[in-house]
């Protein structure tokens, strides 16, 4: 569907440097099709509402993780400690087998897959699904909540990794 704008828009790149100053918290998407693990980083993770529990995140349309996703029963949002730039990177790259070694991760109580150390882990199943721009929003009601630690959160903030340091 191509919409007609009201005036002119930024272009891309313009708009990629705006975007790149604003720090994101990442997680990483899983989930289990058809026997088989799979995931992606998210940047884009937000809490939607408390009555009921919602979460959103985004996820662009030519994914390919993202026709695996769309067809689970249910996905789990694994937020990252601030130690697992590798595992944000392992996720967000294309051609890798994601749950192989060194991935450390279990299978959750509905079956999508928890990586290990990390923050906390929403399980959720599908609630409402989007076309957006040319990405897919996704919402999901979480089922289950779990906090393993209050370490500090990985960030993604001008095209990298890092951790957050809290002023004293």
């Amino acid at each position: 569907m191509t919409e007609t704008l009201p005036g002119p828009v930024v272009d891309a790149d313009r708009f990629r440097q705006a975007l790149a100053v604003h720090a994101a918290g990442v997680v990483v998407i899983t989930a289990q099709n058809a026997g088989v693990p799979v995931g992606l980083t998210a940047t884009s993770f937000s809490s939607v509402s408390l009555e009921p529990p919602l979460v959103s995140f985004y996820v662009d349309r030519s994914s390919t993780t993202w026709p695996a996703l769309r067809a689970a029963g249910h996905f789990a949002v694994n937020v990252l400690a601030g130690d697992q730039a590798d595992v944000a990177s392992r996720f967000a790259r294309k051609g890798v087998d994601r749950f192989a070694e060194p991935t450390r991760w279990r299978p959750g109580p509905l079956g999508a897959p928890l990586l290990l150390d990390v923050s906390a882990h929403l399980v959720c199943l599908p609630y409402e699904i989007r076309d957006v721009g040319d990405h897919v929003l996704v919402v999901g009601l979480v089922a289950e909540a779990g906090v393993q630690s209050a370490a500090r959160p990985l960030l993604y903030h001008q095209g990298r990794f890092g951790r957050f340091t809290a002023h004293p």
